[in-house]
């Protein structure tokens, strides 16, 4: 263990399996060319990757070749003064280009992340805002600095569970993030990533223990009919509730992991309706320019 951030998983590279039969071998050597053909393009962006809009071009052209439609959420952000808080379970690397194609927002994510291949070099070029875990007493730095970016106006997307799970309902969600947005007074969105096979849930993107992305990636290429559905849960507003970060963190665990019915618990252990959940005002997204988001 390196720090409070650090959690075990139960998963390994063995959770991850296919849900469908492979694809053809034409199929995959097809994806895997277009995949470094994109890659490529988007690396010689060079620091104009960082704009919103050329940003989610890249990741979805990255999705695209690799045959991975994005299904669900058409915003993550929930409008207002602040920014939003999004807080979103882990499953894989290919986790960031599916919030970058949604909606481009800040990241933050273990220092490791920016060291994998393909997407370290994206979430750099985004500005993520990196986590080292091996110095612990950084960590209310991290905070009050995600508070000031949420005061600023500037989106958040964070992973509280620490690691990568083989599904979305394991795990569950840190708390320290969530100060954050209590202390910028900002509304907190849980997401939630599946991964699925032509309707049926598929462990295959799955990035798990001593995974490699080398042999993650070709467990992608190879995956017959691959969606991810990203779903936003209606936005948390902390200060409506009067929430502190324990119950906050709770309510988007039960929101975000599996989709659970939101409830808070009062001191005396009764259960309490989730007055806090509000509908957030639609945000569109703005148009390419090019033809404008984990731990």
């Amino acid at each position: 263990m390196n720090g409070p951030w650090d959690v075990h998983s139960d998963c390994t590279p063995d959770c991850a399996a296919h849900a469908l039969p492979r694809a053809p071998a034409t199929r995959i050597a097809r994806r895997g060319a277009a995949f470094a053909r994109t890659v490529r393009r988007a690396l010689t962006d060079g620091e104009r990757m960082a704009e919103p809009g050329r940003l989610r071009t890249h990741a979805r052209a990255l999705l695209d070749a690799l045959d991975i439609p994005v299904e669900g959420a058409a915003a993550l952000t929930g409008g207002g003064a602040t920014g939003t808080l999004v807080v979103v379970n882990h499953i894989s690397w290919l986790d960031i280009l599916a919030l970058l194609a949604v909606e481009p927002v800040t990241l933050l994510a273990k220092r490791e992340v920016g060291g994998w291949p393909v997407v370290g070099g994206l979430a750099r070029r985004a500005g993520t805002y990196f986590i080292d875990r091996t110095h612990p007493r950084r960590l209310p730095h991290t905070v009050r600095e995600v508070s000031e970016l949420l005061a600023a106006g500037r989106s958040v997307a964070v992973f509280p569970q620490a690691t990568t799970w083989c599904t979305a309902e394991a795990g569950t969600f840190r708390r320290a993030t969530f100060q954050a947005a209590i202390d910028a007074g900002a509304p907190v969105r849980p997401v939630t990533l599946d991964y699925r096979q032509q309707g049926l849930p598929s462990t295959v993107a799955a990035f798990c223990g001593e995974d490699t992305f080398a042999g993650s990636l070709r467990r992608v290429l190879a995956a017959r009919a691959l969606t991810v559905r990203v779903t936003a849960h209606p936005v948390l507003w902390p200060l409506d509730g009067g929430l502190d970060r324990r119950e906050l963190a709770a309510l988007a665990a039960r929101a975000a992991l599996g989709g659970r019915p939101v409830t808070a618990v009062t001191g005396g252990g009764a259960a309490r309706p989730a007055a806090v959940l509000r509908p957030a005002a639609p945000v569109p997204h703005a148009p390419p320019r090019d033809t404008p988001a984990h731990v």
